[in-house]
């Protein structure tokens, strides 16, 4: 077999020897990653706050707004900290791309040309189940999550939602949900590398069905039908996962130095 041919090396890399770095030159490296992307990240939050903050803020609330409930701030700063954490949430959102190619460049350069193929799969995969996650949150749970919390009240008071608390509960069904669907991603990375085995993901159901369902509670909003709402697509996705695992065959470490 031959000897896999190591990515190209990055600037940083000048001057080492092999495919190592002197903790140094990975220190500043580093330094340079995180610069570059704080910068980013205040870029895309400044041009989110002044160019599309109020049309993101209508859409965030029209769903609220469209069933007759009044948005309203409690505090006198509430409002305006919203609209800044919201600016900053779809800052980083719209300058991820970047983030993301920073990320890539930084540990490109101790990849193997077959794991560079298999990481930028990955990266595609990863990032449509991500959107993939939240799409399926917003355009179902979090609609059915709505109407229920609604109905369930309207009788007992006139609903009047905080815009702080309302946006905190939304992006609380939204991101778990885009984290979780990661799960196929995840457990076939941790095959291939060896870490777990099929066996081992079968064998531990009813563990992992308590663990989801614990996870569950602490990421959703404190109510049974939130977390049956987010542990049901969990499990369903573990399941996808140990799916995923019987057709993943494990790296071969002795072959960590050679192509297939």
């Amino acid at each position: 077999m031959n000897k896999k041919k190591p990515a190209a090396v990055s600037e940083h890399d000048a001057g080492v020897t092999g495919n190592t770095q002197p903790l140094i030159a990975h220190l500043m490296a580093f330094r340079k990653l995180v610069i570059a992307i704080l910068i980013a990240v205040l870029v895309g939050f400044v041009a989110v706050f002044y160019f599309f903050c109020d049309p993101l803020m209508k859409f965030i609330t029209s769903p609220i707004e469209a069933r007759g409930v009044q948005i309203i701030y409690t505090a006198v700063s509430e409002a305006f900290t919203t609209q800044l954490k919201i600016s900053l949430i779809a800052g980083v959102v719209l300058v991820s791309p970047f983030i993301f190619y920073q990320l890539w460049a930084f540990i490109k350069p101790a990849l193997y040309e077959s794991e560079i193929r298999l990481f930028r799969g990955l990266f595609f995969v990863a990032l449509f189940l991500f959107l993939a996650g939240i799409a399926f949150c917003y355009c179902y749970v979090y609609e059915l999550a709505l109407n229920l919390f609604l109905v369930a009240g309207e009788d007992l008071a006139t609903p009047m939602l905080s815009i702080d608390k309302y946006v905190s509960f939304l992006f609380s069904f939204l991101l778990p949900f885009g984290v979780v669907f990661e799960m196929p991603v995840a457990i076939f990375m941790a095959t291939r590398v060896g870490w777990v085995t099929v066996k081992q993901l079968t064998s531990s159901r009813k563990f992992v069905f308590f663990g989801i369902f614990v996870l569950s509670a602490i990421l959703t909003p404190p109510d049974v039908i939130s977390q049956l709402m987010l542990g049901l697509p969990m499990y369903l996705l573990y399941e996808v996962s140990v799916l995923v695992a019987r057709v993943t065959k494990p790296r071969d470490p002795l072959a960590s130095g050679t192509e297939d």
